[in-house]
Parts: C-alpha cells; sequence; structure tokens
C-alpha cells in the first residue's frame, strides 16, 4: 500500500461488494486497479477468477505489465483484456448454443462495409458506411433488425432496418460476427441460457473495469449479468471524460449503478499527479458548468506551475507559426529536451496539415496520432486477405474477402449456401469446397466457380512455398496480381482516377517490401534494414500478424505529436497546444432551429444542450494532457470551405476563467529574445576569450 494516499487505498481496500471508483484526470486509477488486484490475491482469492477489463489493447498490455511487475508470477492467471476480447472469450467456450462453430470468424470494418454494399444493392461505399454506422448504434442499444424496424421514425431508418435484417441473415450464413456482436452475442448467451450465466458467476469472483464512463447500454447489462446479485465488482471511471455518446457510451451507466446496487461503494479520486495547479484550475473551471453526478474538485501539490497561456492568431497558418516558435521557445530556454515533450491537439483530422507543412517546414520531426495505417488501407488489407488464405486456408475472414475482391462472378447465395453446409458438417469454407456433397447444394455453375477458386488458391500456395528471393518473389506478385485483375479492379472501383491510381501506388509498395523481406533485406520483426537469411514468400506471408507492432514503436520516436482530442485520451505531455479553439470547432457546429449558430447565450434545445456537454468534457479532456505548460490558441479568420470566414473564440476560452493580464503571448516575440540573448552571451564570451589572450 505504499506511495498510494488515503482516497486509493480506501478504494484498493473495499472488497466486499460493488465499488465505484471516481478517478478524476491524473489521480492513478491504473494504480488502483493493479493495487486492487494484488489485494484480492492477498486476501486468497484464485487469480484466475479475476477479470480486469479495459477498453483497448494497449491498456490492457500496460495494466498487464502493471500487475506483472506489482505481482510477480500470479499476475499471468489474472484475465486481463478488452470488452470484446472477454466477447470472443464466451463465445469460443459457449457460444454453440447460438449456433456460433468454435472457428467463427471476426469481420473486419472493412468487411462489414463490403456486406453491407452487397446487402444495399450499392456501389457507394460512403452510404454502405452510414448505414453501418446506424447499424452498429442499435446494437449497442440491444436491438435487432426486426426491433430496430418497428421503432423507425422515418423511410431512411426503415431501409437501414431492412438492410440489417439481410445483414444479419449474411453473417449467420457465413458463421461470421462483427465487432458489435462480440458484445451483444455475449449478452444473449447470458440472458437466455441459465446454465451459462451461472457457470461464469461462479468462474468470476471479482470483475474491475476501467474507463467504466466509456461504456455503452449493452455492455454495463453484461457486466451485471456476469457479477450477478452479489455484485463483485470495481467500475473506475469519471463522468468529466465521457466523451464517446456518439459511438453509443452512456453516462445513464454510472447513473443506474447506484440504483441497482444500493449497497454501492462511492470513492473520489481527486488528487492530480499529473498537472500544475494552473493547468487543473482552467480544467475544474471548464467543467464546472456541466451538471454533476459525482461533484468532485482536481488540486495538485505539483505547485503553481506556469500560468496558461492564451494565443489569438489571425489564420490559421498563423496560428501553426506560432505553435512551431513556441516549441522553439521553450526548447531554447531549457523547458523542454526532446521533441516527444511536445503535442499539437485539435477537434478534428483535416486540422493537422496546416501543422504538419509548419513542422516541415521548420525541419521539426513529428508523427500523425489516430491516422490511418499504411496497413489498414483497403487495398493492403485486400492482398494481406490473399495471403493469409495461402498460410490458413480455415480463415473464413480472409477467405470471404479474397473470394470477393476483386469480384469473380461468386453472389452472396452462392457464398451463403457454402457457408451453411460448412456449419453443418464443421468444415471450414474453404475445407468444404471440394467436398462431395457440396454440389448437392449448390448449381454445377456455382460449385465450378468455387473450385476454379479454391485450385487457384492452392496453387499460389504450392508456389509461394517455392519462391525464395527478392527477385523471384516479386515477379511472383506482380503475375498474381496481374491474374487476378488487381489493377482493373481498382480503377473500376474508383471514380477517381487520380485516387486509383494512388492506390496502385500503394500496391506496388507493399509488393516491393515483401519482396524486400524475402531477399532478407528486411528483418520481420523490426520492419528495418538488416542483413538476414532469404525467405520464401510463403514464410514471409506468415508474418503479417506482426505488422500491427510496427505502428506500435513508433511511441518510442523522438517526435512532436499531432493528434485529434479524442485520440489524445488517457495520454500525456509535458507541453500541449491545444489549437483551433474557435466557436463551430470546439464546439463543434453546433447549432438547429431554435437556436441557429448553437451562440453561448442563445436558447437551446435538449440535444443540442447534451453536445455542448459532450465538447465540453472534449475540451476538459484536452486541457488535463498537459504536464507543466498548456497554451490555447484560437484564430480570428478560419477557412470554411473555399470561403475564408471570421472566427469566434470558443467560449470554453472565456470559461477557463484565466487571468487576462498574464495569459496573452506571442511565441514569435520571446523566441526572438531569447535569440538576442544568446548571441549577445556568445559576443561577451568571445570579447572575454579575446581580452584574456591580450594583443597579438
Amino acid at each position: 500500500m505504499s506511495g498510494l494516499n488515503l482516497a486509493q487505498q480506501d478504494a484498493v481496500n473495499y472488497l466486499h461488494g460493488p465499488c465505484l471508483v471516481l478517478a478524476g484526470a491524473g489521480s492513478g486509477k491504473t494504480r488502483v486497479i493493479t493495487h486492487k488486484v494484488a489485494r484480492l490475491i492477498q486476501t486468497g482469492m484464485d487469480a484466475k477468477r479475476i477479470l480486469a477489463i479495459t477498453f483497448t489493447n494497449k491498456a490492457a498490455a500496460e495494466m498487464r505489465e502493471r500487475a506483472k511487475s506489482l505481482i510477480g508470477r500470479p499476475a499471468k492467471d489474472v484475465v486481463i483484456c478488452t470488452f470484446h476480447a472477454l466477447g470472443v472469450r464466451l463465445l469460443r467456450q459457449d457460444g454453440q448454443v447460438l449456433g456460433l462453430k468454435p472457428q467463427f470468424s471476426i469481420l473486419d470494418a472493412d468487411d462489414v462495409t463490403s456486406i453491407l454494399k452487397d446487402a444495399g444493392g450499392t456501389t457507394d461505399a460512403a452510404t454502405a458506411r452510414q448505414w453501418q454506422w446506424a447499424i452498429s448504434l442499435w446494437k449497442n442499444m440491444g436491438l435487432n433488425a426486426s426491433q430496430a424496424l418497428a421503432q423507425a421514425k422515418d423511410d431512411n431508418e426503415r431501409v437501414t432496418a431492412t438492410i440489417m435484417a439481410r445483414y444479419e441473415e449474411r453473417l449467420a450464413a457465413y458463421q461470421s460476427v462483427d465487432f458489435d456482436d462480440l458484445i451483444g452475442l455475449p449478452l444473449r448467451l447470458l440472458q437466455e441460457h441459465d446454465e451459462v450465466r451461472d457457470k461464469w458467476q461462479r468462474q468470476l469472483g471479482h470483475v474491475l473495469v476501467d474507463e467504466y464512463q466509456d461504456t455503452n447500454a449493452t455492455q454495463y447489462e453484461l457486466l451485471k449479468l456476469l457479477v450477478g446479485a452479489r455484485g463483485g465488482f470495481t467500475a473506475v471511471g469519471d463522468d468529466d471524460q465521457s466523451i464517446y455518446g456518439w459511438r453509443g457510451a452512456t453516462l445513464d451507466n454510472l447513473r443506474r449503478l447506484p440504483q441497482d446496487y444500493p449497497q454501492l461503494k462511492v470513492i473520489k479520486l481527486e488528487q492530480n499527479y499529473r498537472s500544475t495547479s494552473a493547468i487543473l484550475r482552467a480544467a475544474n473551471n471548464v467543467i464546472q458548468p456541466n451538471p454533476k453526478l459525482f461533484p468532485k474538485t482536481l488540486f495538485s501539490e505539483l505547485g503553481e506551475g506556469e500560468p496558461v497561456r492564451i494565443v489569438d492568431c489571425d489564420n490559421e497558418e498563423h496560428e501553426a507559426e506560432r505553435a512551431v516558435a513556441r516549441m522553439l521557445s521553450i526548447r531554447a530556454s531549457g523547458g523542454g529536451k526532446d521533441w516527444k515533450d511536445f503535442a499539437v491537439l485539435y477537434r478534428a483530422n483535416h486540422q493537422a496539415r496546416i501543422f504538419e507543412q509548419a513542422l516541415r517546414k521548420a525541419q521539426v520531426p513529428y508523427k500523425v496520432s489516430g491516422g490511418q495505417s499504411f496497413f489498414d488501407r483497403a487495398e493492403i488489407r485486400d492482398l494481406c486477405a490473399w495471403l493469409r488464405l495461402w498460410v490458413n486456408e480455415d480463415d473464413d475472414p480472409a477467405f470471404l474477402r479474397a473470394v470477393t475482391t476483386p469480384k469473380r462472378g461468386i453472389g452472396h447465395q452462392t457464398l451463403a449456401s457454402l457457408g451453411t453446409f460448412a456449419n453443418q458438417y464443421k468444415l471450414s469454407l474453404f475445407g468444404a469446397l471440394f467436398s462431395s456433397s457440396l454440389g448437392a447444394v449448390l448449381s454445377a455453375r456455382a460449385l465450378g466457380s468455387l473450385q476454379e477458386f479454391g485450385r487457384f488458391v492452392n496453387d499460389l500456395q504450392f508456389r509461394a512455398r517455392r519462391t525464395e528471393g527478392a527477385e523471384d518473389a516479386k515477379a511472383f506478385l506482380t503475375d498474381w496480381l496481374k491474374d487476378i485483375g488487381y489493377e482493373k479492379h481498382l480503377y473500376d472501383s474508383e471514380e477517381s482516377e487520380k485516387l486509383a491510381a494512388s492506390r496502385w501506388t500503394n500496391v506496388l509498395e507493399f509488393c516491393d517490401w515483401m519482396a524486400a523481406r524475402c531477399g532478407g533485406q528486411i528483418d520481420d520483426t523490426a520492419g528495418v534494414q538488416v542483413a538476414s537469411e532469404k525467405k520464401t514468400l510463403l514464410e514471409v506471408a506468415q508474418t503479417i500478424a506482426l505488422l500491427s507492432t510496427i505502428s506500435e514503436r513508433e511511441k518510442d520516436q523522438n517526435v512532436v505529436t499531432l493528434s485529434t482530442l479524442h485520440a489524445s485520451k488517457g495520454l500525456e505531455w509535458p507541453h500541449v497546444m491545444l489549437v483551433g479553439c474557435v466557436e463551430g470547432m470546439l464546439p463543434f457546429k453546433l447549432g438547429d432551429d431554435d437556436n441557429p449558430g448553437g451562440k453561448a447565450d442563445g436558447p437551446m434545445s435538449e440535444g443540442i444542450l447534451q453536445r455542448l456537454q459532450e465538447e465540453r468534457r472534449l475540451m476538459y479532456v484536452g486541457i488535463t494532457r498537459a504536464q507543466r505548460s498548456l497554451a490555447v490558441s484560437w484564430t480570428k479568420r478560419r477557412k470554411k470551405g473555399r470561403e475564408v470566414v471570421a472566427a469566434q473564440p470558443s467560449r470554453f476560452i472565456a470559461e477557463m476563467a484565466l487571468e487576462k493580464a498574464t495569459t496573452r503571448e506571442d511565441p514569435r516575440e520571446k523566441l526572438r529574445a531569447l535569440r538576442a540573448e544568446f548571441a549577445k552571451k556568445s559576443a561577451d564570451s568571445a570579447a572575454a576569450a579575446a581580452a584574456a589572450q591580450g594583443p597579438a
């Protein structure tokens, strides 16, 4: 218990009932969770009966590492995972009662978009993604297609609910689930099957939930069924950091806890170990207007620190110049040793571009956090699906993507029949292709198309096993892309020839990269240029799963971080610049019939008010990312489409209630002064040295 304050100790020691830990920003919530895991084990609970749920794989990995350093060997038996990974665990073990085979496939967002385009009879990805968002929100609310149709408000929602029904049919036929199903189906499993629910409740001694304010309605119901009436759980969260309402997260889950568990113990963590008092005062002031479920005020013992700076700029270019000047000024005065000490945070992805230009001009290294990874691009995922299928014929999502990309005249009805057949005989989709009984359920033409595809994959797999070295691999990949007509597929599926050409360039770059690996010029695990043994194309394909680790290494780079506010949650930096703080960006586009401009002093509908409160929480999250210094900037003019319009400072700047006399600054003036001072010192030193040497 050493190193824990009194509130943290209370949270760790309360073991005999439901507990809500209200953990303010930077108040040490991960420390509390890992120490509570240790305390449960110390009091005799088997580590295997402890479940800690996080929201990201990165958070789970960090918690696992901390638990290992604190507890040692027993930590490996504690189940630390995301909600979705927990869902996979439940469905792999008990999903057969819902008709799922243990080797069911998990579809990614791209796979879902493709299926919805097919189900809705459209080639427009944007339309399919709109259906995807609506269906995801319905699923997070616990609704199936028939329930969504019953409560549809207009024709648009009725159409989407009808497409959702077709989508559900396809998922069942393909023995596949999407990410929302990894919560919804386990919930159904526990609701409808008493024996499964009792088994899991006996199995789990205590459940800890991190970032509880980000849970949606389905996740809350799942948690309740896992812990039962006994309520052996600890929920750790902060209502002031609830910023994911747009994807289904609801503060109702915090409101319901005291109602559903009257014996709930509420503990507040208000001491912040991250930021100075000046930064926390601005954060407390900003969040003050929001209604409070559980009032709290953060405080710090790290001292007053620098005042929060407000930087007003002429336009976005001027704002980017000032941000770079501020970084250079802080570094020149010894306040920031490394580039990784700095972050520029903004509301929307498109705001990054102008700051990237300014940083490149100043030759400052940077990374854009939350941007699309090269390996997340649709064309690269297409190719990876083929590679995965060469390595593992039983990879059903890879099969579905490869068999339909590019299209080869195999429709969803054929794939649905194949999926039903494969499920009946407990085979993978690929494994079912050459079954002697398949002809009984498919037409001769459909069977011929599928088996032709299967023979093609087998041939590619055979050749990939024997293709070694960079030159042969490049030739093989070039021939393969020509055989499947992938370049033509890209140009046919894109309205813009320029975009198709860009995607084809990415494909060629990927092939060069794969070939370099086969030639031993790139190490598989590190992604860097080294001399190593030649590999076959199939051996390289087997390392595709490691590609995600390449982007994770970026955190070790000494670069400035550019990030959206949403992507910055959970992170911290010594020096933060919160930019683009104008009305219409932060808060983002408020406005309805009652209050056209979303003006601070105008009347607001309930929906607008809730959106404003979430935007205010987003500002609060941004402020509390800063450790030592914070600058908040706004522009007098900003681009809106092709026009330049007058802009007003965000209402949140006034709500910070800063001392105006001490907060205005021009970083360029400060930098010029520092350079002049440095030049004077250099001149004085040179003069002193010359005087010491005497006359020549």
